[in-house]
């Protein structure tokens, strides 16, 4: 329906393209789908707002420690265990760096989460987790 000439043709040639080449915009270089959602505004931020975590999944059921080994070792399990919930839940309330986790934030945590306080090298293990698990 265009007309030869006229300023209708020369909108459509840009369009179409010139020759039967592209247009210009599916030339443009592809974008990732993550950057055309829009980012959060301020106010939907976590790190502002502590949530816990919720796990939608049941834990896994626990089985017996093995036996014969020093009770130490035992002491170390069962602490690093305590370490790495804390840290788990430090992580989904908003804390995310060692910096921000005191020896407060960490008990004030685990009471949150039913657990009993932890003592100064679970607190210390738990920022160890952070800073080297990253």
């Amino acid at each position: 329906m265009s007309v030869p000439g006229s300023k209708l043709e020369a909108v459509f040639e840009g369009v179409a393209g010139l020759s039967g080449r592209r247009p210009d915009r599916d030339r443009r270089m592809p974008v990732p789908a993550a950057a055309l959602r829009p980012k959060p505004s301020r106010t939907q931020s976590t790190a502002q707002h502590p949530v816990l975590f919720d796990s939608p999944v049941q834990p896994v059921t626990k089985r017996p420690l093995p036996a014969g080994r020093p009770r130490a070792w035992y002491v170390t399990h069962n602490r690093r265990l305590k370490a790495m919930r804390l840290a788990i839940a430090l992580l989904d309330s908003g804390v995310y760096l060692p910096s921000q986790a005191s020896d407060a934030t960490i008990r004030a945590t685990a009471q949150d989460i039913g657990m009993r306080p932890p003592s100064d090298t679970t607190c210390h293990m738990v920022r160890a987790f952070m800073r080297y698990n990253r």
